[in-house]
């Protein structure tokens, strides 16, 4: 919108739509009135017909000394009158300046991811050592989120990322800003105060429904990363959230990482611990989700991958331009324009033909 006309006029934001485009942003809100153009040239012809029978019937002398160089001027006053008629039928046009309305469509969805911040995380992903299943979780979450923030294959969700423990923190609210949210996941880590380790599922998947159930995208689902169990069932049971995901309309996608079956030693020698997922099976298939079970970072890779085949909904987004009021400007011109032809004609140019 840069118009030199809203530089030397304050311009009034309006709720008018353009009809009519014209060049750098201006249009007309009501072009029909441009049909007036076509009774200038007759107004102008006949006001010239009438000066020139006022000005026979009282003809200038010949030795008025202005006479001949008024004449050279002469056309200025039908030219005044004329463009003084068309800015006030621009204004009447109602002109507006803005951008025009345009509407794309992408396919996206409302993500909100869910990461286990528990100690348990600080785990290997193997009984034989290698990275820890926080740091693999984190890396694979961030490429996903990258992914899907980013315009790949018409693609660009709004995606929030929750951190959880005993309790569940909204880490980075919905946005497309894929450097925002990497920046939040990188210095991201796991919860180490005694009194704040847990490993609250129900809470955590609660707090991600109620912020999601703002939304008005088509899709909206969320994706749960936990190694462990609930401990936490005083407050929220896994499944009474599940019941409020699903009467939401949300589909909870569960992925536990790491092995099932692990080898723990004790004072009585090595034990084998297995973690109860039925519960993570029961809240994805409740909601329309998936399961996923990761003991590597292929296959959290993988788990990932087959979330991002399965959720592409198209979307219709369409952008309206704000539009300001330009008729002050022409009534203006009109105005100047008009005095300066009756002063032309009461005047110096009153005998003349014109």
């Amino acid at each position: 919108m840069n118009l030199p006309l809203l530089v030397l006029f304050e311009a009034q934001r309006s709720t008018a739509e353009g009809h009519f485009e014209l060049w750098n942003g201006l249009s007309l809100s009501d072009p029909w009135f441009l049909v007036l153009l076509v009774l200038v040239p007759p107004v102008v012809w006949w006001g010239q017909r009438t000066r020139r029978q006022a000005a026979i019937s009282a003809p200038a002398t010949l030795s008025d000394p202005g006479h001949s160089r008024a004449q050279r001027l002469a056309f200025l006053v039908p030219l005044c009158s004329a463009l003084s008629m068309v800015a006030g039928i621009f204004a009447l046009s109602r002109p507006l300046a803005g951008n025009e309305r345009y509407e794309s469509k992408t396919e996206g969805v409302d993500i909100a991811l869910v990461i286990d911040r528990s100690t348990s995380m600080e785990e290997t992903m193997s009984e034989n050592g290698g990275p820890r299943k926080f740091d693999v979780a984190r890396k694979v979450v961030a490429e996903f989120a990258k992914r899907r923030t980013t315009d790949r294959e018409n693609a660009a969700d709004q995606v929030a990322l929750f951190g959880f423990a005993r309790f569940t923190e909204l880490l980075c609210p919905f946005t497309t800003d894929a450097d925002a949210l990497l920046g939040v996941i990188q210095n991201l880590d796991m919860e180490y105060r005694q009194d704040m380790d847990s490993t609250a599922i129900g809470v955590a998947l609660a707090k991600a429904t109620e912020v999601l159930s703002h939304s008005d995208a088509a899709s909206r689902i969320v994706v749960l990363l936990t190694d462990g169990e609930e401990r936490t069932r005083n407050v929220m049971e896994p499944m009474a959230a599940a019941a409020m995901a699903e009467a939401a309309g949300i589909r909870v996608y569960t992925v536990f990482v790491g092995p099932a079956l692990r080898h723990v030693r004790t004072i009585l020698g090595t034990q084998e611990l297995r973690t109860n997922v039925t519960e993570l099976k029961r809240v994805a298939e409740l909601t329309g989700g998936l399961y996923f079970q990761a003991e590597d970072e292929e296959q959290l890779e993988a788990a990932y991958a087959q979330i991002e085949t399965l959720e592409r909904t198209p979307r219709t987004n369409s952008q309206y331009a704000e539009h300001y009021e330009l008729y002050r400007p022409f009534v203006l011109a009109s105005l100047l324009l008009g005095a300066l032809a009756m002063a032309g004609r009461s005047t110096w140019a009153r005998r003349l033909p014109c």
